[in-house]
């Protein structure tokens, strides 16, 4: 069974920067697509960027060029660090990871879910 366990969510000003951290168990995400979605209160849940399994990375216009995604395999997790935070960017930040052969980055392309993590930025 596959487990996905967010940390490094918090507080931080407009200009600040945090690093999420997703945990994986059971699958290896070095073999998979991993990708970080995010949602904000009262709005639908969107892609924010995505790792392939050969590491070639995705991003969202919204966040490309002040976040960017990263694996450890060795550690079996997956990073988003974000710099330059706007209070935009606040929301409930949630890994996923897509089983398929193909790296489709949508909700309904993603076969596990972390329960996310809030990160919210003041201005």
């Amino acid at each position: 069974q596959v487990q996905l366990v967010e940390s490094g969510g918090g507080l931080v000003q407009a200009g600040g920067s945090l690093r999420l951290s997703c945990a994986a168990s059971g699958r290896p995400v070095s073999s998979y697509s991993m990708a970080w979605f995010r949602q904000a209160s009262g709005e639908e849940r969107g892609f924010v960027a995505g790792i392939n399994w050969a590491g070639g990375t995705y991003y969202s216009d919204s966040v490309k060029g002040r976040f960017t995604i990263s694996r450890d395999n060795a550690k079996n997790t997956v990073y988003l660090q974000m710099n330059s935070l706007k209070p935009e960017d606040t929301a409930v930040y949630h890994c996923a990871l897509d089983r398929g052969p193909r790296s489709i980055w949508s909700q309904g392309a993603m076969d596990y879910w972390g329960k996310g993590a809030l990160v919210t930025v003041s201005s």
